[in-house]
């Protein structure tokens, strides 16, 4: 990088810009941190994406390269108007290092990776969290252009939906009775657990689906970190509470569907179906419901690795803004319908 490009990817690493520069809204609607990858040469796009790769598990690069690549298929293919879709911008917080604490924020539209890593002065691996971050998908399945099928969020409904199935009729019962939550960017969030199934009410083979639901987004790093990460969330599962609406059936054929959230002490997972494509188009292509998705991950007790000040700044763990942008009010309600 040249150093001008150097001073714009580069922030101190308690800077409030960390929490007002993430979103689930498009890049014209709030401003991203950092160096927008359309802006840099081959090379340097090739750099940053490597970053990305490193920082993510197999899978999870997997799912995130076909979020963004989904982005760029609705560009070429779609009657959007929605001209920052296909951009992502990278950014460091605090200055890499083996050490000390630092964090890479990723994103876009349907893309928002927050990464802290604590570093050991010790020298033994420090620890990563991906808490809060958002995943997003639209549309559901694409084509991309080496002719394969493309379907980013599969996985995730598939584990859903495997634990869905494994629920008896009393419990599905409970569980849709619930109301699913959606903590989002610019929300007011007290990760009110609300009603719903409970973890207590779960059999070991049902806790341990529902942690591979959890898994999508709590265990998007090394296999270490995850395995960590789950223990902890185990922990607390009784305490946990899960809500779903929508489709019962893993059917992209019919219905608008499904959204679900599971709130607990260590962790908070939001999934809601986005009932309009806003434009985004594309004959034959599911666009909405199903095929557009907004997620939110966080955990209540580890957001941005502890940090106070980044606590503070996104409203704390007992409510408050979280991610309001900087350039003005964030649009009221829940994760929007654009594209």
């Amino acid at each position: 990088m040249s150093e001008e490009q150097r001073e714009a990817v580069l922030y101190a690493y308690d800077d409030e810009t960390k929490t007002t520069s993430w979103t689930n809204f498009p890049v014209t609607f709030v401003e991203r941190a950092g160096l927008n990858l359309t802006n840099l040469a081959e090379e340097q796009q090739e750099a940053a994406m490597a970053v990305l790769e490193a920082l993510l598990s197999e899978e999870a690069y997997a799912t995130a390269v076909g979020i963004m690549n989904g982005d760029v298929y609705l560009l070429e293919n779609s009657s959007s108007t929605e001209s920052s879709l296909g951009q992502y911008y990278i950014a460091f917080f605090g200055d890499p290092s083996e050490t000390e604490s630092w964090s890479v924020q990723f994103g876009g539209h349907h893309l928002g990776i927050n990464a802290d890593l604590n570093g050991s002065a010790s020298g033994a691996a420090g620890a990563i969290t991906f808490a809060p971050s958002h995943l997003g998908v639209q549309p559901a399945v694409y084509t991309n252009e080496d002719g394969e099928e493309v379907q980013p969020f599969d996985g995730i409904y598939t584990d859903a939906f495997a634990f869905f199935d494994s629920l008896t009729t009393e419990q599905k019962a409970t569980l849709t009775s619930g109301e699913v939550s959606m903590c989002s960017p610019g929300d007011t969030c007290d990760f009110a657990t609300g009603s719903g199934l409970t973890g207590s009410d779960l059999s070991d083979e049902q806790e341990q689906l529902l942690l591979e639901v959890i898994a999508n987004w709590a265990g998007m790093a090394d296999e270490e970190t995850t395995a960590t990460e789950l223990a902890e969330i185990e922990a607390t599962l009784d305490e946990t509470v899960i809500a779903w609406s929508g489709e019962t059936t893993y059917d992209m054929t019919s219905g608008d569907g499904i959204s679900f959230s599971v709130s607990g002490p260590n962790v908070y997972v939001a999934f809601q179906a986005q009932d309009g494509s806003a434009g985004a188009d594309v004959d034959g292509v599911s666009t909405s419901g199903w095929g557009h998705v907004h997620t939110i991950y966080r955990d209540p007790t580890n957001d941005y690795a502890g940090s106070v000040t980044q606590q503070a700044a996104s409203g704390g763990l007992d409510g408050g803004e979280m991610g309001a942008p900087a350039s003005g009010e964030m649009p009221d309600g829940p994760p929007g319908d654009e594209s």
